[in-house]
Order: C-alpha cells, then sequence, then structure tokens
C-alpha cells in the first residue's frame, strides 16, 4: 500500500469507533430519559439523513479540497456534536449534527483512498477499509457495552463525581473524536486536483441527477450499487434487530446485548478479509450467491433463544456479508472513479445506501411501534434479502462475463 495509507486506516477507524460506542451511550440515555423502545433505531436515522440530504453537495466538496483537510474539518464537527449532547441537546439532534461531519467525511476518505491505491490493490484496499470499519463498529459496540454497564457507571461516579455516569463516558469519547482529528492532520495529499464547482445549489443538483444516472445505467456499476445499498440497509436493521432480539428474546441487559452484536462484525470481518486476500476485482460478481446464504440464515438467528447457540450463526451472517460486500464494493468503486470523479461517485454511493438505511430503519421503527415481534422482523428481513440477491444473480448471470479487469 503506498504511504500514508495505513495513517488513512487508523484515523477512520478512531472515527468509527467512536461513532459506534456513542450509540450505545446514547441508546441508554434514552432509556434513562423514558423514551419508548422504538426511538432506538431512530437515532441512527438521525445519523443518516444527512448522508441522503447533503449527497448533492458532499461529492463536490471533497472534490474541490485536500482531502485530508476536509477530514478533520469534519472530525471537528463531530466533536461540537458530542459538545451539544453533553450541553444538553437531544440525543436524536446531536445525531444530526454528528451524522452532516460523517455525510461529508465519506468521500472525502474514499475518494482518498480511489486516487492513492491503483486499480490492482483496489479490492485489496477496500477489504482494509471494510475490516477496520467492522473492526470499529465490533469495538464500538463492545466499549459502548462496557461504559453503560453497571461497574464502569459506578468507576466512572468515582472519578467525576460532579458528573452522571453516561455524560461522564460521552466526556470519555470526545478524546476519540478529538485523536481522528489530530491523525488526519498527517495524511498525505494525492495530488489529485479536480475543478472546484462554483454553481448554484440547483445546478449542483442536476448535476447529482446526471451522475446518479450514469452509475445507475451502468451495467456493472448499477449491479454492485444495487446490492451494495441492500446490503447496508439491511445491516443497519440487522444491528438494531440483534440488540432488540436479544433483549427481549434472550433477556440481556443493555450492555451484553452489545456484546452480541459485536459478534456478527466478527464475522463480517473474517469474511470481509478472506474476500480481500482472494477475490480479485473482475470476480467481484461471483460473491453474490453468498448474499442469498446470508439471508437464509437471518430467520434461523431468529428461531433460537440460547445465546450460546446464537453464536455461531450470528458469526455466519457477518462473514457470509462481509465476504460479499468487499468485492462489490470495490467494483462499484471502480466503475464510480471511471465515469465519475472520485468524490462525486462516493456521493452518489453514500446516497443509495444511505437512502435505503434510512427507508429500512425508519420501516423498522414503524413495526416496532405498531408491536410487531422482532423475530418476525429479522425472518422477514432475511427472506427480502434473499430473494432480491436471488433476482440481481440472476441479472448477472444472464450477462456476459464481466470487463473489469485492472488497467
Amino acid at each position: 500500500m503506498p504511504p500514508g495509507f495505513h495513517l488513512l486506516i487508523a484515523a477512520q477507524f478512531v472515527s468509527a469507533l467512536s461513532d459506534n460506542a456513542l450509540l450505545i451511550v446514547a441508546i441508554a440515555l434514552l432509556q434513562q430519559q423514558g423514551n419508548p423502545a422504538w426511538w432506538a433505531p431512530l437515532l441512527k436515522f438521525s445519523f443518516t439523513i444527512a448522508y441522503v440530504v447533503l449527497a448533492p453537495f458532499v461529492g463536490p466538496l471533497a472534490d474541490g479540497f485536500p482531502k485530508a483537510r476536509l477530514m478533520m474539518a469534519m472530525n471537528a464537527l463531530k466533536v461540537g456534536g458530542v459538545l451539544a449532547l453533553l450541553a444538553g441537546l437531544s440525543p436524536l439532534g446531536a445525531f444530526c449534527i454528528i451524522g452532516v461531519g460523517a455525510a461529508a467525511y465519506a468521500p472525502a476518505k474514499y475518494g482518498l483512498v480511489t486516487e492513492l491505491v491503483g486499480p490492482r490493490q483496489l479490492v485489496a484496499a477496500n477489504g482494509w477499509v471494510e475490516v477496520t470499519t467492522v473492526c470499529a463498529v465490533l469495538l464500538g459496540a463492545v466499549l459502548g457495552g462496557v461504559l453503560v454497564s453497571p461497574g464502569m457507571a459506578r468507576m466512572l461516579l468515582l472519578l467525576w463525581p460532579g458528573l452522571d455516569a453516561l455524560s461522564a463516558a460521552t466526556w470519555l469519547l470526545l478524546i476519540g473524536y478529538g485523536l481522528a482529528a489530530v491523525l488526519n492532520l498527517w495524511l498525505p495529499d494525492s495530488g489529485a486536483r479536480y475543478r472546484r464547482a462554483h454553481r448554484s445549489p440547483k445546478a449542483l443538483v442536476r448535476a447529482f441527477v446526471r451522475a446518479q444516472a450514469r452509475l445507475w445505467r451502468d451495467p456493472e456499476g448499477g449491479l454492485s450499487m444495487a446490492v451494495t445499498t441492500l446490503f447496508w440497509g439491511a445491516a443497519a436493521v440487522l444491528q438494531f434487530a440483534v440488540l432488540r432480539w436479544a433483549v427481549d428474546v434472550l433477556g440481556l441487559a443493555l450492555g451484553r446485548a452489545a456484546y452480541l452484536q459485536a459478534v456478527v462484525a466478527v464475522g463480517v470481518v473474517g469474511g470481509a478479509a478472506l474476500a480481500a486476500r482472494r477475490v480479485q476485482l473482475a470476480q467481484a460478481l461471483r460473491v453474490l450467491p453468498l448474499g442469498i446464504l446470508m439471508g437464509l440464515a437471518v430467520p434461523l438467528v431468529a428461531c433460537i433463544d440460547s445465546w450460546q447457540m446464537a453464536l455461531p450463526l450470528l458469526l455466519l451472517v457477518g462473514a457470509l456479508g462481509g465476504a460479499m460486500v468487499v468485492p462489490l464494493n470495490a467494483l462499484l468503486q471502480h466503475r464510480g472513479h471511471q465515469l465519475l470523479s472520485a468524490g462525486r461517485s462516493i456521493a452518489v454511493q453514500n446516497f443509495n445506501e444511505n437512502f435505503s438505511v434510512l427507508l429500512m430503519l425508519g420501516l423498522f421503527a414503524v413495526l416496532l411501534a405498531l408491536g410487531l415481534d422482532v423475530r418476525t422482523i429479522m425472518v422477514a428481513l432475511g427472506v427480502l434479502v434473499a430473494v432480491l440477491v436471488t433476482l440481481l444473480w440472476r441479472r448477472a448471470r444472464r450477462r456476459r462475463p464481466a470487463s473489469v479487469a485492472p488497467a
């Protein structure tokens, strides 16, 4: 990998670790405030909405400035969101601010990866990004679970007697955001420069719509984007469904339920690492059957009432998902970089994937508010994923072999 790549990985890991730990702490805060359980997925909804609303603008923003400096600025904005939470802002409002920072951070991060790394290394580079991102989800869930545990609460109250335990935990996470901002100071400049877009918001939206149409019409780009869009929407629902299932069905406390959520992330790490080593860019579409198996495994998890029996299935679900999404994500970035610019292609990808997250999380929250059992939701989710990936796989098989050999 080129110089500076691993520093980029470290910076995004620390930032994502803080995001995921803060999510668990914020869920505990909502419970402490007496809010209903269906508010929990709205935290992710609030975080994600900026990805959709700002999608036409963050791509040109990422291409218009040195990406490392933009990433540092967006981490500083996340710090502002955490400070607002500590000052008394609603967790939903604070996650909106943090989401704005994350929405502009993502195209800068992935765009810098695409600029630094050549096509032959792009699957491996995406493997690094996805593995460390999922490790951040894993360790963030564990860290958040530890921070909201009774033992840690007592320790935090001893260290900061003037604060409640959740506020003290939030102050600790603020250090992580600050560290991520500092790490971005030493990221290299790729040297890539794009003409800065001095256009009206309406013109930027029209350009974004054209970019959407161009990437969706591309055979490899459109197919890979359909799969990754479905995957990330389903993964967001599964993240909260596993938490709710562990609490309602297995009778675990929130802190321990977060550990089960982390088991899925362990599987994703393993699957993503294997795909990064074994799958070439030209073979990316061959991993689609793994998505079918992943969908079929989710209903099996929902039928289990013992955490010991659930562990291997949760690992399997994560491994299948990780092995599928890394090659397809690399293919999507490769085609996007060829058809558009690095920042604009990532912005298009983020819009679609996060629109899926908003849609599916919103539906999940509505179903919970209506009193539907979480196991029924998990079964329906798994069947939906299996059916849709099967249709996309059949579409891929009807086409001639993909012409995505590295340049």
